[in-house]
């Protein structure tokens, strides 16, 4: 769906004192947002917040323009699309957390391991040998996202030109593992549990995680609509805090299987566990056998990382906008979008000083 355009197009304003309806979709880094509500932590910093599963993206941007969603669980480049209207009518957002790093992977399908490529350069041999045969075609959730930024640079380093010598195509999230069951997609990267999936039915193999391909790459933020920041700024900070408390409550180690408990629910992700465990416990089955420890794949507490500085915004701008909307977004632009001030007055309100972890151990979720 697109966002109305036009002079009759009319923003529903932000009601100070109703409940905060906060979006999401249901992938792994989901999972604060989740936390918080089951736990209470929203309740417990005086906030009344409505949980909405969203389709995808797409949704999750035309609700926020459309003032049907104050906040989300957003890509880390949605608040400066919205700003920029790229895609829809142009909305001032802001980001006062970064929810988590990484997250991401590149999977291939498995005919292509039958044929002999096991890594990069094999990969780069093969398709050598098959360029006048045929493209290959890669799948990305959004041409405009770490995904596909991600994707680009992992086969540069492989010595290909993704430009020049294969196909992005934009593919929803659970379309994936099909494709590539049916020979519509040669591999794709996407957000977890994405990539298990296709693994566990054997569709496809890991070749490479996010947090390998671009080390401490902000993934997911808080995106919350710029009016609901302006006029319910209390609500905004304590709702801040009470994600911050649950993005410590899932970096946990002990809180792990609750967690995954919690997310395989039907009213969540509604995936068995065995496809959500991996990016919550960093042991991580490739396919063919073979398993990896990543204990980075999925990061969603550690130092500075739930905050949305400067530089993580510059890291943004400079990496996931194309040059174009990037020309519009000078230097001074960054901290007026990731909202590192209302993320500082969320962590005074929980006592944690700077830079230091919460180190959270909450009473195991029942669910």
């Amino acid at each position: 769906m697109i966002a109305p355009t036009g002079s009759h197009f009319r923003r529903r304003r932000p009601s100070p004192g109703a409940p905060l309806r906060l979006g999401y979709v249901p992938l792994t880094d989901c999972a604060p947002l989740i936390v918080a509500h089951e736990l209470g932590m929203f309740a417990r910093r005086g906030l009344s917040v409505s949980l909405s599963r969203e389709l995808g993206w797409a949704s999750v941007r035309d609700k926020l323009v459309q003032g049907e969603l104050d906040a989300a669980h957003a890509p880390c480049a949605m608040p400066f699309a919205l700003r920029l209207g790229v895609g829809c009518v142009p909305t001032e957002c802001v980001a006062p957390l970064v929810l988590n790093l990484h997250g991401n992977a590149v999977t291939l399908a498995t005919h292509l391991r039958k044929e002999g490529i096991t890594d990069g350069p094999t990969l780069v041999e093969w398709m050598r040998r098959q360029r006048r045969s045929r493209q290959l075609v890669f799948g990305v959730v959004s041409l405009h996202s770490s995904h596909a930024w991600l994707l680009r640079t992992w086969l540069q380093r492989c010595g290909l030109d993704p430009l020049q010598e294969l196909r992005l195509v934009v593919v929803p999230p659970p379309q994936m593992s099909a494709n590539l069951r049916a020979g519509h997609l040669d591999g794709f990267c996407a957000g977890e549990p994405w990539n298990s999936v296709a693994i566990g039915r054997g569709d496809g193999w890991c070749a490479a995680p996010s947090c390998e391909i671009s080390p401490g790459h902000p993934e997911k933020v808080l995106a919350v609509l710029g009016e609901v920041a302006e006029l319910r700024h209390n609500d905004v900070v304590a709702l801040t805090a009470a994600l911050l408390e649950a993005c410590a409550y899932c970096a946990c180690p002990k809180n792990q299987e609750s967690l995954v408990t919690l997310l395989s629910r039907r009213d969540y992700a509604a995936l068995p566990s065995g496809s959500l465990r991996p990016a919550l416990s960093g042991t991580f089955p490739l396919g063919a056998n073979r398993t990896a420890h990543w204990p980075d794949f999925l990061v969603f507490q550690r130092s500075d990382s739930n905050d949305p500085t400067t530089d993580k915004a510059g890291w943004v701008v400079q990496h996931l906008l194309d040059s174009t909307a990037r020309a519009k977004v000078p230097p001074v632009q960054l901290g007026r979008v990731f909202r590192s001030d209302l993320f500082g007055l969320a962590r005074e309100r929980i006592g944690v000083a700077p830079a230091l972890p919460l180190l959270h151990e909450n009473t195991l979720l029942t669910v």
